[in-house]
This record gives C-alpha cells, structure tokens and sequence, in this order.
C-alpha cells in the first residue's frame, strides 16, 4: 500500500491549531467482505459502527469508529441542526479527486415528543456519525477510506496511526478466520401488551368513524430473550441472507443494535435527482405461485389497501412538487413482492431543485402516511395518546448522504433493537374506519416474521 503523503497533503496537514479541519484518504481494498470488515472492528469499536446495503446491492457501507458525531435532543429543529452542522464540517473538507467522498450515516427518532421508553435511553432524537473507518462498495469496487476531523496542529501523526490502524482491519478482514454464528436459541416471545394494542385499534376505529381521521398507523412490540448474548454481526448476517431483496442496516449505540431489513426508501438523491417510493398496503405470500398471483390480485383490487396507498401516493408527490422539477410517476400501482410480504408500490423521482439538501425532503416526507396516518399531526397525537409506546427508532429515517450531496434514507420497518440477550421487535398497520382489531394483530405477525426469523424466532404458519 502506498504509504507516502502527498506534497499538498503534508501541507493542509499542518495548517494552524484551532481550524476545523476534514481529511480523507482512500484506497482500494480489493475483495473483502463487508460483514468480516464489520466484525474486524468488533474488540476495539463494539459500539461504533454501522452497517448499509441498498436494495439493489450496489451501494455497501460499513463504518468502523467515530471521526465526529452529530446529534440533537430537539424537535422540529433536529434536521435543520444535523444539516448545518454537517455543511459546515464539508465546508472543511479537504480531498483528493481519486479519494471517495465521506459519508455522514445515522437516522432520526419516529416521534421526539413520544412518551420515552427505557430500552431507548441512548438514542438521541437524532444521532449521526461520520466513520474514522469507511469501507465503500459501489458498483463492485471496494475502497476503504480514513476520515479524521481535527483541530491539532499533530494532524500528520494522528494521520498516520490512523493508516497503521486501517492496516490492522484490512488484515483482520481479508486473513483471520469469520466464523458466522448460528442463528441465536430463543428462549422466550414476550408480547408487550398485547391488550393495550387492541384496545387502541378498537379506539381509533371508532375515532376515526366519528371523523377525526382518516387513517392511524398503530404499532405494537414483542421482545424475544435468547439463551446468551447475541452479536451484532450475527443478525446482520442473518436479516441480509434472508430479506435480498431489502434496504439491509445496522446502527450500534452504548451495547444496542438498532438493525432491519426494510423494502421501504424514503428519499434517494442521486447526481441531483431525487427518487423515493410510495409503498404501502399489503398482503401475505402464497405457498404457491398460483396462490401468490392470485393474492397479488386481490391486493391490487382491495378497496381499503388501495386507498391507504392513495394517501401515501398522494402525500409524496406534494412533497416532491415542493421541492422537485421534471416529475416522473406512473398512474397506478404494482407489486412489490419480498420474502414474507407483498406491498403495493409506486415509484416517483424528479430533479432537485438548487439549494435543496437531502435532510429538507427528509423532514418534509416523515412521517409518510404508511407509519403516520392521515391528517398527519392529527395521526400523531393520536398514536402519542393511543399507543403509548416509545417507537424509538422504528419506523423512522435511517441513512446517510455524502459531502458531495448523494445520499440515501429508508424508513426503519422490519427492524429490532438487539440488547444483550433480548430484542425487541416492533411492527404496526394503518387503521382505516372498517379495520378489525383481529385482523391488524394477524397483520402485524406478518411483519414481525422477517426479524423474528433471523433472530432464531418461530412462528405458525
């Protein structure tokens, strides 16, 4: 590997004590496994790292360490906040035009003014990191990148230890031997209050007859124990083998895993367009090919399933008018069929217009009506009195965006807070005026099989 600084990077490395400084270096790495690089930084930064796939496999990220960290306790203010601070830190970049632009990954609490659960404590309203470490995948290149922020006049030394460190990983990666764990021995399913949940389906049908919504989105929480710890490495690897056709992450914070395999993006910006998709309304997977045609059918002719999406088609394309030009969106649904679960899904893209920055469409699609409901801060009120349930990061954006503007958000469904020895697992649907209490339990065991199942979870049917 070539060791040597550059002239000009010997240069702004000793620029003047007390200047925020950015610096990046990048390297190819050859082949290396993302989830073995994830796992080489298991002694050292247990509790700095993350993990990103995109559905369509070609963007990989890993972050091992902290280079700095973003976060904001607030409220409406939080995306404002992580924004300007983080175009202030790319104001200071200092690059390369071969070096990979950094990445800034992290996600947003669903609900900050929620009623707060202690399994959450450690997650800020929203958290964000940029990795000492950045193992980057895309389109079948792997590169790895050191990012330190600084204001030490020792930039240079601390500099080159970070090249000594990112050779220990590599090494650690591409020789030590992986062993991947087998599927954690669940010894307990707890559902957490089960009553309450149907009772607040039940309250917000009548609710939402009697006029004070159109939709709620409830949600509920079961938590798995298991017989000893489970890492981190070994759910990931579990969620990602079985979920391929998923947005795969993994968030560590203070000993926890926020971690999920969603079919839901938010918002894409890619070379200055912006792509996200409407999905919402679903149905289970046949045992056959017949019976899932035919169930894709029935979805796609169901009356409530259809309007539920309406709501969510016609909430994204406002916020895309508001902030895009050139407008793309088909006029009817299609399917989107992953392992467990088929959804009706609408794509819509459009180019961004100057000075908008991925966290501003952020802010302005979540809640989308699929987590939220219709009026969205009617809906919210309503889950805050009706739920009564700290959603944590469930449901909510997690992603990561560049010091070039790229960037990508999905929204946290399918997902579980790993703990220790327990999960919890969390799952929900929209309510409309003719739901069943019934039938929204049995739904939500349909959204619960895909974490349960990599976590060594079983379930009837």
């Amino acid at each position: 590997m070539n060791r040597k600084l550059t002239a000009a990077r010997k240069t702004q490395l000793k620029i003047e004590d007390h200047a925020v400084r950015f610096f990046t270096e990048t390297i190819d790495a050859g082949r290396i496994s993302p989830l073995a690089f994830f796992e080489a930084g298991e002694s050292c930064y247990k509790d700095k790292r993350f993990y990103w796939q995109n559905a369509d496999k070609t963007m990989t990220l890993v972050g091992i360490g902290h280079a700095t960290v973003i976060t904001s306790e607030g409220t409406d203010e939080r995306f404002a906040h992580i924004s300007n601070t983080w175009n202030k830190l790319r104001a200071a970049l200092i690059k390369e035009e071969k070096d990979m632009e950094p990445v800034l990954f992290g996600g947003f609490s669903y609900d900050p003014k929620s009623v707060k659960d202690e399994e959450w404590e450690a997650f800020p309203s929203a958290y964000f990191v940029v990795p000492s470490f950045q193992l980057t995948i895309k389109n079948g290149r792997t590169s790895i990148s050191i990012n330190l922020v600084t204001e030490s006049s020792e930039a240079a030394e601390e500099f080159d230890q970070l090249r000594d460190e990112r050779d220990r990983l590599i090494h650690i990666a591409q020789v030590e031997d992986f062993n991947l764990l087998e599927k954690p021995k669940v010894v307990s399913i707890e559902e957490m209050a089960k009553e309450k949940y149907m009772k607040a389906v039940a309250d917000v049908t009548r609710k939402i007859n009697n006029g004070e919504a159109e939709k709620v989105v409830i949600a509920r929480s079961v938590q798995l124990h298991f017989d000893e710890e489970v890492p981190a490495v070994t759910a990931l690897h579990h969620i990602s083998n079985e979920q391929q056709e998923s947005y795969h992450f993994g968030l560590q914070k203070d000993g926890q895993l926020f971690f999920g395999a969603t079919p839901e993006r938010l918002i894409e910006i890619s070379d200055g367009r912006a792509y996200s998709a409407c999905v919402a309304g679903s149905i289970k997977r046949g045992k056959s090919a017949g019976e899932d045609r035919e169930l894709g059918e029935e979805l796609l002719e169901d009356r409530k399933n259809r309007e539920e999406h309406q709501y969510v088609v016609h909430m994204i394309s406002q916020v895309f008018q508001s902030f895009c030009t050139d407008i793309i969106m088909p006029k009817s649904p299609k399917l989107m069929k992953i392992r467990d679960i088929q959804h009706l899904f609408t794509p819509i893209e459009g180019k961004v217009e100057q000075g908008t920055d991925i966290f501003s469409l952020v802010q302005s699609l979540h809640p989308t009506p699929a987590l939220g409901g219709v009026p969205t801060n009617v809906s919210l009120e309503m889950i805050r009195s009706e739920e009564k349930m700290d959603r944590g990061y469930y449901a909510a954006p997690i992603g990561w965006t560049d010091t070039a503007g790229n960037g990508e958000f999905a929204v946290a469904i399918r997902s579980a807070l790993l703990d220790g020895d327990r999960a919890y697992l969390y799952a929900g649907g929209g309510i409309v005026a003719d739901s069943d209490p019934a039938e929204e339990y049995d739904e939500t065991w349909v959204k619960f099989r895909p974490v349960m199942r990599a976590l060594g979870g079983k379930l009837n049917g």
